[in-house]
């Protein structure tokens, strides 16, 4: 019966490994549809390289400092337990690199290939795992802190503050420092409108990432017997509730609109473990206007030019996410109880500021020695041609 059981848990998570894993796909058709035409097949390129870049860090340190597991021994010793651990990689590792593919959303269309893949290999294997050992592994005592403090400890199931608030908060430093595309924002205070290249695509994307959630939250049990259909009608309901906000909100905008889902899917992420559905419907709504009316006030007010939204996406949604887990997962509201709004809003906290922190400090550090931003000129062809050598649609090459 153990051994069954061990090879159930080890499917299990396997099978939300590649649920997260296809999410990926979903992140790459979201950025391909919301760029111009020239700036598609970047899109594409750098969240598979991303990813692989991704791995390389989260296998040789990342998921060591996370949980102090190494994989520099035997292949017999990492195939016991029918290799679950090494599974439990490939499941977490998913999560990791999503940090990466938040960011080149936000910095999409002007900023260099290979300081990002620097990037990218800091904070998957650095960065990121610091906060995940501190939220999930009891790292530094920081947990026991907050319990002592608050009475219980900061509780986030499945990422909505330690993976996509921090992908945001990262990624926001990124993007300021970047600063701009050429011409979106004139001296004359006018406003260059830069619509998505493709609604079809975009919507994909969008579809793929909410298919997969349902891996990313109720896989996050990581083990059969923890499995929660709780979980699943929860994001099921914050999905809706965030689309049907950002309709209402983003006066049936379709980017918003398909945009609206992942706002829900995001802060639900914490507290999907706990919450009524009723509460996940309200979080998840609550998602959805917060999207709509940030990224229009980033974009419009401020001049932030965040192309996909990834700090009000990510960032502040899953702040929400971690701040609402302490409100609708109470036991007043509906929810199983077992949690606190103080220790939620100490953790949360935390995450944010160990994310701007990260930012600025690697970005800045990239911008000072090897510079972020693509040459004027290769903006105005495009990070296809000037990157990658090729367009989404080489007509050229077709006419030979």
């Amino acid at each position: 019966m153990e051994a069954l059981k061990q090879g159930a848990d080890t499917l299990f998570i396997l099978l939300g490994a590649v649920m997260v894993l296809a999410m990926h796909a979903g992140f790459a058709f979201l950025e391909l549809g919301t760029v111009r035409r020239k700036n598609q097949v970047n899109a594409l390129v750098k969240i598979l390289v991303d990813f692989s870049v991704s791995t390389v860090a989260y296998f040789l340190l990342g998921y060591g400092v996370a949980y102090g597991t190494s994989f520099f021994v035997g292949a017999e010793q990492l195939a016991v337990r029918n290799g679950y651990e090494l599974v439990r990689f490939f499941f977490l590792l998913t999560f990791a690199a999503a940090i990466p593919a938040i960011i080149s959303g936000g910095i999409a269309e002007r900023a260099k290939f290979w300081p990002q893949l620097i990037a990218t290999a800091v904070i998957v294997g650095l960065i990121y795992p610091l906060f995940e050992g501190v939220a999930w592994n009891q790292h530094l005592g920081v947990q026991s802190w907050i319990k002592h403090m608050t009475g219980e400890e900061f509780h986030d199931f499945a990422g909505s503050v330690v993976v996509h608030a921090l992908g945001g908060w990262i990624a926001l430093p990124a993007v300021i420092l970047l600063g701009a595309r050429s011409n979106r924002y004139r001296k004359d205070g006018a406003i260059s409108a830069h619509p998505p290249s493709s609604i079809p695509f975009l919507a994909l994307g969008a579809w793929v990432l909410t298919v997969g959630w349902f891996g990313f939250n109720v896989m996050s049990a990581q083990t059969l017997d923890k499995i929660s259909g709780l979980v699943a009608v929860n994001s099921l309901m914050a999905m809706v509730g965030g689309t049907l906000a950002a309709l209402i909100v983003g006066r049936n905008d379709p980017g918003f609109v398909h945009n609206g889902p992942l706002a829900g899917l995001v802060a639900v992420c914490a507290g999907s473990d706990l919450m009524h559905p009723l509460g996940a419907l309200v979080v998840g709504a609550v998602a959805g206007s917060i999207f709509v009316y940030m990224f229009t006030l980033t974009q419009n007010k401020w001049k932030i030019d965040d192309v996909l939204g990834v700090w009000p996406l990510h960032g502040l949604c899953g702040t929400w996410g971690g701040l609402a887990a302490g409100i609708f997962g109470s036991k007043a509201l509906g929810g199983l109880g077992g949690i606190s709004p103080s220790a939620q809003i100490i953790g949360t906290v935390l995450g944010v500021a160990w994310a701007l922190f990260g930012g600025f400090l690697i970005y800045g550090l990239l911008k000072a020695t090897m510079g972020l931003r693509l040459s004027q000129e290769e903006e105005y062809d495009g990070a296809d041609l000037s990157v990658h050598k090729i367009s989404a649609s080489p007509e050229r090459e077709a006419n030979w």
